[in-house]
């Protein structure tokens, strides 16, 4: 792809944060179309986790075994998209509208696009609990993203937590000769319900859920619902786990050796730089998580912002690759200056936008500014939207029919995902069940070394119940993993503390802090250095992304990021770290 590069930031029609299903779909219908496309992933490779490449010497002995992902990379690469691994998206400069990447190397890469597509994936919602911190303690996505390369995570392993995704880890272990000593789920999803009828509608998911129970059967796996972990024991190494009833978390029931233990309880949609964006978020109604509101098609409240895949909503790969294809159509239909069904349905709930001479309303302006504006416009790279469309005068619209068939396919894989999340138990009900039992003298932000006890007493005493408040006077999520660790467990413990709290409220979430990650000193000095050399202490190129480092990093927003140089600089491990699994493609 030839070089864009205007003062410093490279532009593309389109960029796009997240090399997994949903991004590579996306990637791979634009560039189709005739647009400039850039994609950017941290990894080294494009995939995500569920398309995740082997190793070489891997595949060697073994083949690909997601061959099908090798064929969508292929087709993104051969459509010309410019394929940017190694990338870090760390955070947002001032004009809101430009992306701050670091590459391999650590140098400062800034990036914008006439529209900008969020595939950041999810990361998986952990829970502390006595001895979580021992060797041989990990979750199920570290589990199964080392049997992708037939690793085993160890011999003898429970897996515990609460989700559909326990089932398929516990199959890629059976396959690589592993001992699955037992299933332990929070809920009763497996019982007969009139909730699980639903899943006759989906006859190929149902095919593949019974593929997974005769396997589980056949090696006489035990799955104990209504089940939590108690605690883990062990001196060099994880030997056993004690397990109790969630209706009594805190009396043990049974202990079973291991030499591994997986708990993980789902995924949260990785959400950090919708929010910094400025993309509105609501609670999702089956989660109860704070996600960012989109339409049908991914679009936000920003209107050049669209958040696809695991980061608008955890639903699995059908799902993902279904919203990163119907994103595409929605931007190729701007192109083309065609109405989308966002239009009509606007215009279905809000009634005509614009007066008889043609002029908007005010209702218009309104919903421009909440839901953003439903059809392309020229915007002359200010933030109300795009600029004028790039696409061919010879370029045809996408076919109506492709159109339909990709519509059904999300809404089908969405239905599901909705009813796959209503029959496990949902986060704000996790929260309640498991906060109870954690010990005072437990470890729950590893990074900053605070205990459940000091959040406890201060989010009563000092923060009023309040969960921000509480941060601030802990540092609780200001260590390098900016709360991705410990948030859903310093929510949880600030939630016990508020009398009268009940199920249904939603869960509370971390700001959105810069940087997302951990960032080289290094790049952040180049970006000063070179504002220096142009001489910018404003916008230089018209796009305002000169006017400073970024949001969070100056000036009183740097609450809530630490000000210690490791938190914004070091990129090593501080030894409170995890290997939990996290992604910035899509995950399920």
């Amino acid at each position: 792809m030839a070089a864009d590069v205007d003062g410093g930031v490279v532009r593309r029609d389109v960029v796009i944060v997240g090399g997994g299903p949903a991004g590579l779909t996306a990637a791979a219908r634009l560039a189709a179309s005739g647009l400039t496309v850039t994609i950017l992933d941290e990894q080294p490779e494009l995939g995500g986790q569920y398309y995740r490449r082997p190793a070489p010497e891997v595949a060697r002995v073994w083949g690909d075994h997601r061959p099908e992902g090798g064929r969508l990379i292929g087709r993104v690469r051969a459509a010309g998209v410019e394929c940017r691994t190694g990338h870090l998206v760390w955070g947002v400069a001032d004009d809101g509208r430009t992306l701050l990447a670091s590459d391999a190397a650590g140098r400062a890469v800034r990036l914008r696009g006439r529209y900008v597509i969020l595939a950041t994936g999810a990361y998986e919602r952990v829970f502390p609990f006595p001895g979580w911190r021992l060797p041989g303690v990990t979750t199920p996505g570290f589990a199964q993203h080392l049997a992708a390369d037939h690793t085993s995570v160890g011999d003898r392993v429970v897996l515990a937590g609460s989700g559909p995704f326990l089932l398929p880890v516990a199959c890629s272990l059976l396959a690589l000769g592993v001992t699955v000593a037992g299933i332990a789920e929070v809920g009763a999803p497996y019982r007969p319900g009139p909730r699980a009828s639903g899943a006759l509608l989906h006859p190929a998911r149902l095919r593949e859920l019974a593929g997974y129970a005769a396997r589980l059967a056949r090696a006489r796996v035990p799955l104990w619902q209504r089940t939590v972990v108690l605690r883990a024991d062990g001196r060099e190494r994880v030997s056993s786990v004690t397990l109790a009833s969630a209706t009594t978390p805190g009396r043990p029931i049974r202990t079973v050796e291991v030499d591994a233990l997986c708990v993980g309880y789902g995924f949260r949609p990785q959400t950090d730089l919708a929010r910094m964006l400025g993309c509105a978020t609501g609670t999702d109604a089956v989660t109860g998580e704070v996600s960012p509101l989109t339409g049908p098609a991914g679009r936000s409240s920003r209107d050049e912002v669209y958040v696809v895949g695991e980061a608008a909503s955890v639903g699995g790969v059908h799902a993902a690759v279904a919203r990163g294809m119907t994103a595409a159509h929605d931007i190729l239909a701007r192109e083309h200056d065609t109405p989308t069904r966002e239009h009509d349905t606007l215009t279905r709930e809000h009634g005509t936008l614009t007066r008889e001479d043609g002029t908007p309303t005010r209702e218009h302006g309104t919903l421009a500014r909440e839901h953003g504006d439903t059809r392309g416009h020229d915007d002359a790279g200010g933030r109300g939207g795009p600029s004028a469309p790039a696409l061919g005068k010879g370029r045809e619209p996408v076919p109506a029919s492709e159109i339909r068939r990709w519509a059904r396919a999300r809404r089908r894989a969405e239905h599901f995902a909705a009813l796959t999340g209503s029959i496990y138990p949902g986060p704000a009900l996790l929260l309640d069940t498991l906060a109870a039992s954690v010990p005072d003298e437990t470890p729950v932000c590893r990074c900053e070394a605070i205990t459940a006890g000091e959040i406890r007493e201060t989010a009563a005493a000092r923060a009023g119940g309040d969960l921000n408040a509480t941060k601030a006077w802990t540092r609780a999520g200001m260590g390098p993993c900016q709360g991705r660790e410990c948030g859903f467990a310093v929510s949880a413990l600030v939630r016990a503390t508020r009398p009268g709290e009940t199920a249904d409220r939603p869960v509370e979430a971390f700001p959105s802090r810069t940087p997302v990650r951990p960032v080289p000193v290094a790049t952040l000095l180049e970006i000063a250095e070179s504002r220096a050399g142009n001489g910018a202490t404003a916008d230089t190129d018209g796009s305002g992304a000169g006017s400073g480092i970024g949001r969070g990093l100056h000036g009183g927003d740097v609450t809530g990021t630490g000000t210690r140089g490791d938190v914004i600089g070091d990129d090593e491990d501080t030894g409170k770290g995890s290997d939990r699994d996290s992604d910035d493609g899509t995950t399920t």
